[in-house]
């Protein structure tokens, strides 16, 4: 690659099919709580955020007050619930493993997700894909998570440092689903390309420079050209 020089990847929804897991497991934690949380108002207004993020949002939409021992209760419930669920088995979207390894054979490539780094690692791991990240930042790793741009920003510090080089954010792709994801990578001042596994291409082309079905559907070459050529 002469143009691209780095790509990361958010988790959820763009490498792994787990979204219905992570909804599922909110769904169950807040029952407990008489809270019903619909895929629909899932989608529409929570999935961009962290488990933090997620709780938070639905509580002050509810206008329901919230503790932070409380916060912490609940975001321990639902890791419990979604690992329960996870252990079931493989996750991965069609086509995303092969994309992985040709991109972390020409090019670092690295995650930055809202899901916790031990979440992320141990479906990589089951995966054989682990070996291909030159790093992982979960939700655990930054102050802030998306739509923030601090995932992307220390995404980006870690590949720099990993490769000595002086990368430039105009030449390293994120590759993201949903809009929040979007408006991290694109406040870390990285190139945007959607996949359309969670929402129709109308609601994200707004956001992104490149928009493609999922990581089956994209090449390296159509990263290569969103770079633009040498200088």
């Amino acid at each position: 690659m002469s143009a691209l020089h780095a790509i990361v990847f958010d988790f959820d929804g763009v490498i792994a099919d787990s979204e219905r897991l992570h909804l599922r497991a909110f769904q169950d934690t807040l029952a407990a709580e008489s809270i019903a949380l619909t895929r629909d108002a899932y989608y529409a207004q929570y999935l961009g955020f962290d488990d933090h993020g997620v709780f938070r949002q639905l509580y002050r939409d509810l206008e329901r007050p919230l503790t932070p021992a409380v916060l912490d209760a609940l975001v321990a419930r639902k890791g419990e619930r979604y690992d329960a669920l996870a252990a079931a088995g493989e996750m991965l979207f069609p086509g995303a493993a092969a994309f992985i390894r040709a991109a972390a054979a020409v090019v670092p490539i690295a995650i930055a997700s809202g899901a916790q780094t031990h979440e992320i690692e141990h479906v990589l791991d089951k995966a054989a894909l682990r070996a291909c990240f030159v790093t992982v930042v979960g939700a655990d790793q930054t102050p802030a998570s998306k739509p923030a741009p601090d995932p992307y920003l220390e995404a980006f510090a870690r590949l720099g440092r990993h490769t000595g080089r002086t990368l430039d954010p105009r030449r390293t792709v994120a590759i993201e689903d949903s809009r929040w994801g979007l408006e991290s990578a694109r406040a870390a001042g990285l190139r945007t390309v959607a996949v359309t596994t969670g929402y129709h291409a109308e609601a994200l082309v707004s956001h992104a420079e490149l928009v493609a079905a999922g990581l089956h559907a994209l090449t390296l070459d159509d990263l290569e050209q969103l770079c633009g050529p040498t200088t």
